[in-house]
């Protein structure tokens, strides 16, 4: 049976690195980047547990197995890791509505990933459900970028409720910012 929960133990970090490992895109074919997606970094296990100390991530477990995730990134983790660091530099001049966006109070997602075996069976829309969840009463907002060449994961996006509201280009590829408004969300939802 799946289930989405947020991570507890060090053995799901390592299922998490493990299945980032297998899904990296240097690692899978042209055709499959474009029919399955792919992840542009590696997390190490010590990344991920520093991450963890901050904001546990979002996985979804069959029986003992982490067969997908949705890592959670607070801004604070901007200090110990390089890629957020990056992203963060890349975002500071945006603004949405009026102010920069990095005065709102929001979170990121540092990366998500479903096996193989498990794709197209709706565990995308598990792991933000279970998001919302956790950290909705929390934050305003939950904010990724997306590789705009993984055609498959920005679809996925935008079928949650996710906005793009930026794109640029750095040394590593093109990204379009995304956030998931969940106070515009909470008012479409109400009405």
């Amino acid at each position: 049976m799946l289930l989405a929960t947020t991570v507890t133990t060090v053995e799901e970090l390592l299922q998490i690195h493990l299945l980032n490992k297998a899904n990296l895109k240097q690692y899978l074919s042209e055709d499959e980047k474009e029919e399955q997606g792919f992840v542009s970094w590696l997390y190490s296990l010590e990344l991920l547990e520093k991450m963890h100390d901050l904001l546990p991530s979002v996985i979804i477990k069959n029986d003992d197995r982490a067969v997908g995730y949705a890592l959670a990134t607070s801004k604070d983790a901007r200090s110990f890791h390089p890629d957020l660091d990056v992203m963060f530099s890349n975002i500071e001049k945006i603004e949405l509505h009026g102010k920069p966006l990095l005065q709102y109070n929001f979170y990121c997602m540092g990366q998500i990933c479903i096996d193989k075996p498990y794709r197209g069976k709706g565990l995308v829309k598990m792991l933000y459900q279970k998001h919302f969840e956790v950290y909705s009463s929390r934050y305003d907002m939950l904010l990724t970028e997306i590789s705009t060449s993984n055609f498959r994961s920005l679809k996925a996006h935008q079928n949650i409720g996710f906005q793009t509201i930026h794109t640029y280009k750095d040394h590593m590829d093109e990204w379009s910012v995304v956030i998931w408004d969940w106070h515009k969300m909470l008012t479409v939802s109400n009405s």
